[in-house]
């Protein structure tokens, strides 16, 4: 049965076996006990910082143990969360804390112009130890806000998917019930914790099968090889990038990844060819998943032990209903390609909240209480999802999402760039690569890629970063004056 709230989520453990280990980090092995304790201390040192119910709290911290307890404490308090990637720009940054409205931001990265008090890890970890342990007392409202997964919006501006404590927990409970996970469950995470799928599932879902959450600081195959070799890793999730390197770097044994008995990876983003030179190493299939920051996380997975199936996503969790919808609205038969629509399989099932501060947003991708992905696919006859497309023109980069919009609005602000149009090229170890094409705003001066390139990495995280820049006279375009990004591919 799935906790109430947050603060519940280690009941089960804490009155099982509180000496059971829950967190495993660099430089840290919490027990149940130990993580509740702390817990506790980071809801009282927040409190004293001025943090209470409704308050945004922003953390962009490495994968290590405070950003955990930190996480555990703003739920305690009834605070929202917001996951503040270390990979973006200052600008990226500011613009997620001005747009939460943040009080505090938890970082040891230097930030100028920060519209909050920054708080690193060493006054951190003293507040923390000052702050008394017992429980902050505080009737959280498990419906409410609680956390902020912010997506780059086809807009040009990230937009903030909201979420209660109840949908954080609901995903792990699933997972859990659906596939048998107990208290042998060693689960490894290499990608970044502050981000709020992360959170939930990690530590949100390990603890409801009173297992262990590894929490990596490594994302190169050699590092995550030697986390799941040490720690005995059981189950694991990482980006098709991170599969290819694996199965191809000579350093990594067979032997290094025996103790897995799932791996995880999105699925329409990862090539079959990678799956089967990981499959023929390791001795394990690879299994598709399908997520979204909206449901929060996993929405469709392969079953446990497989089979996948070539081309799809796996099949809907139980608390989720999926249909393909046409153009029209109207729900696609098998085998026949539409947008993916994703709702609550019945009344006891909530997707998010909403977007932050975005009431038209939030009405459209929520229309008739179901989430309009904006995705393209179909499901067999067998009820597996297979993914088609991205209507948003989302580029996958090793795993990692880049929005065209949000490059293309750095571009436009570069020096001597008049248009642009920004997409991916596919690459087999990536998946797409970040290309763009420009129209220069003096045709006769010379296109200076060193200064654009450098504008972007000032205002980008460098993976969104365009590899490739092609300069033409003019952008394909319509009637209408838009960019017919069907051309596109033929320029580069």
């Amino acid at each position: 049965m799935q906790p109430g709230s947050i603060a519940q989520v280690f009941d089960r453990a804490l009155a099982q076996d509180p000496e059971r280990e829950a967190l495993v980090t660099r430089s840290q092995r919490l027990t149940y006990g130990q993580l509740d304790e702390l817990a506790n201390r980071a809801a009282q040192a927040l409190r004293a910082m001025g943090i209470g119910p409704g308050d945004r709290v922003a953390a962009s911290w490495p994968n290590e143990a405070e950003v955990v307890v930190a996480f555990h404490g703003a739920m305690r308090l009834g605070a929202v969360w917001v996951g503040v990637n270390r990979a973006l720009a200052p600008p990226e940054k500011r613009y997620l804390l001005d747009d939460s409205g943040a009080s505090l931001l938890l970082t040891d990265d230097d930030l100028p112009g920060s519209p909050v008090q920054l708080v690193s890890t060493g006054t951190w970890q003293d507040a923390v130890a000052a702050a008394p342990a017992e429980p902050a007392g505080v009737a959280v409202d498990p419906h409410a806000p609680a956390g902020i997964a912010y997506t780059s919006g086809t807009t040009g501006h990230p937009k903030g998917a909201v979420h209660s404590q109840w949908n954080l927990l609901l995903p792990g409970a699933v997972l859990v019930e659906t596939r048998g996970y107990d208290a042998s469950l060693r689960k490894g995470d290499c990608f970044p914790f502050t981000v709020l799928n992360m959170a939930v599932l990690t530590t949100l879902l390990v603890s409801q099968a009173g297992g262990c959450s590894i929490v990596m600081d490594r994302i190169d195959a050699e590092g995550v090889a030697e986390w799941i070799r040490t720690e005995r890793v059981t189950t694991w999730n990482g980006p098709p990038a991170l599969l290819h390197s694996l199965a191809t770097n000579d350093a990594v044994a067979p032997s290094d990844l025996a103790t897995l008995d799932e791996v995880w990876t999105g699925g329409g983003d990862c090539p079959e060819a990678i799956r089967s030179m990981f499959a023929a190493k390791f001795g394990r299939e690879v299994l598709a998943t399908y997520g979204l920051s909206g449901a929060p996380t996993v929405v469709t997975i392969d079953p446990r032990g497989g089979p996948h199936v070539a081309g799809g996503s796996g099949r809907p969790l139980p608390h989720l209903a999926l249909r393909v919808a046409g153009d029209d609205g109207a729900t696609l038969p098998a085998g026949e390609t539409g947008e993916i629509c994703v709702a609550p399989a019945d009344d006891r099932y909530r997707l998010m909240l909403g977007y932050w501060q975005r009431r038209d947003a939030t009405a459209a991708s929520l229309a008739g209480g179901e989430l309009h992905t904006g995705d393209l696919g179909f499901l067999d006859d067998d009820g597996v999802l297979h993914l088609r497309d991205r209507k948003s023109l989302v580029i996958i980069r090793g795993g990692a999402n880049v929005y065209p919009a949000e490059v293309e609005r750095v571009l436009l602000e570069a020096p001597g760039v008049r248009a642009c149009a920004v997409f991916g090229v596919p690459d087999e170890r990536l998946g797409e690569r970040v290309v763009a094409v420009v129209e220069v705003a003096e045709l006769d001066g010379p296109f200076d890629e060193g200064a654009v390139r450098a504008h972007c990495l000032a205002n980008l995280a460098k993976y969104k970063v365009p590899e490739r820049f092609t300069v033409v006279e003019a952008l394909p375009r319509n009637a209408m004056g838009k960019i017919i990004r069907t051309e596109l591919h033929g320029l580069v």
